[in-house]
């Protein structure tokens, strides 16, 4: 019997705190081990391995010593982009370990009769054969799902292995219900296991006319809400796929890094000084040696400032009590005195996009004018490149001209208006 291992959403140079660095790379180091001690016969990364498509040398320099661990125990790897690791003129990171034959990338096609036609890669010693489409940025795959060539993918024979970075609208978590997605029908019939990224959860689904649909969710975190997640129970991994001529089992290889303590605290009628002191005495008491703390504070206080609950004294206290690292949610955190804009949600993005679908007009690009979803969606886009932090041995300047490159290419939409 064969087996290969499913990997996605690594998101390697993510984090720039040391600790969640040093977590995110053990994370990554532990899964390669773990495949080679499996002795899996080969690896599939299906998307965001890097947390964008040129990372951080030194992080990068990690996982490619790893990568070259498993390469030299016999382990072919392949490879799709994420929507993070994605690059349009292939300077990716992961272009550069294909060019190298580290890895394979399992997304070549040809466009025969105004149809994009994919071509299968034969893994040498298993025979599976491999094909599959790359995220792009902005969600834009969706096109090329619609010009994918199903027929021709759905009348190969053998085992076989489609790999994507999309949700799925049919099997998208409540929570992620706005989160941009494809149908189930965009993907080609037939083949034994479709291994996909984007999901920040693991989940494993049979659709009739489908193989194995399989989520691995991430490694570690590429957002605080992964820590969150992780703290309230979600397990992290990957998958290991057993299979000969059609899959046997599949099985989650759960690769813990840390222990978490999760600490939710709810603030409603309290004024700031009440809720400040009854929440310090509560994290007092808590055994939080070694641990990664993660903390959501919400309601509405009855008087006095949010920023009166000090993040600063919170992580003071947790520190000396020995906690590995603490991660603070207050988006869901509001008061009486001092709101002027009232928007629900539990996390930065979540509450900026709703901000911007409410609040944004039209916006005239070229010689478009967005509207609605379409405006909220540009400026989401603008935000997130601005948001990039310099690199490592980045110069000003060259950081300067990459932001505005990036943000020049989001608001020319060349991809989107066609």
């Amino acid at each position: 019997m064969f087996k290969f291992a499913h990997i996605a959403d690594c998101h390697i140079g993510a984090n720039r705190d040391p600790t969640l660095r040093d977590l995110e790379l053990s994370a990554f180091r532990a899964a390669v081990d773990r495949c080679i001690e499996e002795r899996v016969n080969f690896i599939l990364i299906t998307g965001d391995l890097f947390h964008v498509n040129v990372p951080d040398m030194g992080a990068a320099n990690e996982a490619v010593k790893k990568l070259r661990e498993a390469k030299e125990a016999g382990i072919e790897i392949y490879a799709i982009y994420g929507s993070h690791d994605y690059s349009p003129n292939e300077t990716s990171m992961i272009d550069v370990l294909d060019s190298a034959g580290l890895i394979r990338k399992v997304t070549r096609g040809r466009t025969v009769e105004g149809k994009l036609r994919l071509e299968f890669i034969t893994d040498p010693k298993t025979g599976a054969k491999l094909a599959g489409l790359s995220a792009r940025k902005r969600g834009i795959e969706k096109d090329f799902f619609e010009l994918l060539d199903r027929e021709a993918l759905e009348r190969e024979k053998g085992f076989k292995v489609f790999a994507f970075h999309s949700a799925l609208t049919e099997l998208k978590p409540g929570y992620l219900a706005r989160m941009e997605s494809i149908p189930l029908s965009l993907l080609p019939r037939g083949f034994d296991y479709y291994a996909g990224g984007h999901i920040h959860q693991h989940l494993l689904a049979q659709m009739p006319g489908y193989g194995k649909i399989g989520y691995p969710g991430p490694l570690f975190a590429g957002y605080p809400r992964d820590l969150e997640l992780s703290a309230r129970g979600e397990k992290r991994g990957f998958y290991i796929v057993y299979f000969e001529e059609g899959v046997k089992d599949v099985r989650f290889v759960e690769i813990p890094v840390c222990q978490y303590v999760y600490v939710e605290y709810d603030a409603n009628g309290k004024n700031s000084a009440e809720a400040q002191r009854e929440l310090l005495e509560r994290l007092a008491e808590l055994d939080v040696e070694g641990k990664l703390v993660v903390l959501r504070i919400k309601g509405e206080l009855s008087g006095g400032k949010t920023s009166d609950i000090s993040s600063a004294r919170i992580r003071s206290l947790l520190a000396e009590k020995g906690a590995l690292y603490v991660s603070i949610n207050r988006f869901a955190l509001t008061s009486k005195e001092y709101v002027s804009i009232r928007v629900s949600g539990e996390d930065a993005t979540t509450i900026e996009n709703r901000l911007f679908r409410e609040n944004v007009g039209a916006v005239k690009v070229s010689n478009s004018t967005l509207k609605g979803e379409a405006g909220a969606k540009l400026a989401m886009e603008l935000l997130k490149v601005l948001r990039q932090p310099q690199k490592l041995n980045e110069a000003k300047k060259d950081y300067e001209g990459r932001i505005l490159r990036e943000a020049v290419e989001a608001l020319q939409l060349r991809e989107v208006l066609g």
